[in-house]
């Protein structure tokens, strides 16, 4: 019984490996073969795809429920415009300065804000970005409230930027898969479900927190990037906006909270929800709500939730549920 478990499981991860390299092929191949709109829905699937990841990796398995992430997005969207617009450097550049600039931002922060628990910590974090929104409408060397237009962003070759795009959501989601699946993603679960009891087994509560906060951080802002080279303008108000957090919630909440597909679903559903409620201007908000109350109430663990508690159904077989 014991041969046959492991020849099952054998085959079980070599259909699972011979899938994930058929899907990439064919999203290699898709910007040749598919339509210029397809490719655009796509690369933003990549993008809020990997800021769900990000954000997963806080609240879904640190237990840091942040509302202030969009405080990395805005920030990297300036750097990118400073970089590029005003400077005229290289787009690289923009991603090495926006990774040196989030994490020397995420040292700065995380001193005050793990000293607050729950509620607290989730409000602290929404602080901070809104302080950022005040401090970058007054501020005369980003412009004021005025912004920039990221022309850079017309000149670029679009295949080459849906590929850019793809690798930094193939890279979000490893970066969660190696994590869990080493010694620090046990720590993690354990230090999210009870701090103490973890502290007293060993878990360094603020070195395994900062080490997520900082990795979500990076990531977030080099997305960022990414985000506003597809936006190709920036202003104050919608960078540091928490409409972007909210898309976070929406896409983890959807599609599974703590686990590692729940990101993936949720992005392409919330893509392809917020294209088809464009139709609805003024309206949006509010379907788009009704929608997320709908699928809590039917599926409160998520659609990834669902189908694992129903059917066993487990893409990356790293099973960190709440």
């Amino acid at each position: 019984m014991n041969t046959n478990l492991r020849e099952q499981t054998n085959k079980s991860k070599l259909t699972k490996i011979i899938s994930f390299i058929v899907i990439i092929a064919v999203l290699a191949i898709f910007p040749h073969v598919g339509s210029d709109y397809g490719r655009n829905i796509l690369i933003l699937i990549f993008l809020y795809m990997a800021i769900g990841h990000m954000w997963n990796l806080l609240a879904g398995y640190t237990g840091l429920v942040s509302l202030g992430m969009q405080a990395f997005i805005g920030i990297s969207g300036y750097v990118l415009a400073l970089v590029v617009q005003v400077n005229g450097l290289p787009i690289a550049l923009a991603f090495v300065v926006a990774a040196v600039i989030a994490i020397l931002f995420a040292l700065l922060i995380s001193l005050p804000i793990f000293k607050m628990k729950g509620v607290y910590f989730t409000i602290g974090t929404w602080i901070i970005a809104e302080a950022l929104y005040v401090f970058f409408v007054n501020w005369k060397f980003v412009n004021f409230g005025i912004g920039y237009n990221i022309t850079a962003a017309y000149r670029m070759n679009m295949n080459a930027f849906y590929y850019m795009c793809m690798i930094i959501g193939i890279i979000a989601t490893l970066i969660v898969v190696v994590i869990l699946r080493s010694k620090m993603g046990l720590a993690l679960m354990a230090m999210r479900d009870n701090e103490d009891a973890a502290e007293m087994r060993g878990v360094r509560l603020y070195r395994t927190k900062l080490f997520c906060f900082l990795v979500a951080s990076v990531m977030t802002a080099i997305t960022g990037v990414a985000l506003y080279l597809n936006l190709a303008t920036i202003r104050p108000g919608p960078a540091f906006s928490i409409d972007w957090t909210v898309a976070m919630c929406f896409i983890v909440i959807i599609g599974g909270i703590g686990t590692i597909e729940g990101p993936i679903i949720g992005a392409i559903i919330y893509v392809l929800l917020t294209q088809f409620l464009y139709s609805f201007p003024g309206y949006s908000n509010l379907i788009l709500g009704i929608i997320a109350v709908a699928l809590i109430l039917a599926a409160p663990k998520g659609i990834m939730g669902y189908l694992e508690d129903r059917f066993g159904f487990d893409i990356f077989g790293i099973r960190r549920r709440l």
